[in-house]
């Protein structure tokens, strides 16, 4: 009995210096995000603990990666929590930054404000993209549901471009929230130039993880890709 004691705590005090002694001689945080830069371009926001044990979740201007403790593994994909109702944690983990980046992006927005302001959501837009159109399409119904409209721009034919072009000179116009409708309804708007940043949105909604339009962001930060009925919106909105 004593030397089954004797074992196990021995095994314990091992099992703790091996920890002690990989944690002392991980790489530092500043070390991950330096080769995650150097090794692929990566310009890392934030690095934390990942949902997996000995992984570090990098959220950089490509999305989220997942980097081991020791810099030696990296992973791209999403990580789903099989015990919640396979809850994409991948994405919840850029609901927060998702929050504080569009923040930055507020004075450039083109908003639709409902009269009986109930709910904010943000929408990455394209004038080109069907369903974006379907969806500003419905803008009274969402205005009158008390849903603002806030949107920021996501040429998916990428920055520079003539679609991001078109789009500078929606944002550019005397009256862009009329150049919106007119653009989303298929009507030509003439050339406009100021300093609206298409460019910084674009990047700006990759960062977040839109690859595609309309993507639209939740006040809580959940991102939703593609068109939803107002019904469907609400709902969601509402549940939070």
């Amino acid at each position: 009995m004593k030397f089954t004691l004797a074992l196990s705590v021995s095994a314990v005090l091992l099992v703790s210096s091996m920890t002690s002694a990989f944690a002392a001689n991980a790489p530092s945080a500043a070390a991950l995000k330096k080769k995650l830069s150097n090794t692929l371009g990566l310009e890392v926001v934030e690095l934390q603990p990942s949902p997996i044990a000995g992984m570090q979740q990098a959220i950089t201007a490509r999305g989220v990666f997942y980097i081991s403790d020791d810099g030696s593994k990296l992973i791209h994909g999403n990580i789903y929590d099989m015990d919640s109702g396979m809850k994409n944690l991948t994405d919840a983990a850029l609901a927060g930054p998702r929050k504080e980046m569009i923040k930055q992006f507020e004075d450039k927005m083109l908003v639709y404000k409902a009269k009986n302001q109930k709910h904010v959501i943000t929408v990455f837009t394209d004038i080109t993209c069907g369903y974006c159109r379907k969806l500003h399409s419905e803008m009274k119904e969402l205005n009158d549901a008390g849903i603002t409209v806030r949107y920021l721009a996501f040429p998916r034919q990428g920055v520079p471009s003539a679609n991001a072009d078109n789009m500078r000179s929606v944002w550019c116009a005397a009256d862009p929230l009329k150049a919106m409708t007119d653009a989303q309804n298929g009507k030509s708007v003439p050339v406009a130039k100021c300093d609206a940043d298409i460019a910084g949105q674009y990047h700006l909604g990759s960062t977040l993880g839109v690859n595609g339009t309309p993507a639209i962001v939740l006040e809580d930060g959940t991102l939703i890709p593609g068109y939803q009925p107002v019904k469907s919106l609400l709902n969601m909105l509402e549940a939070k």
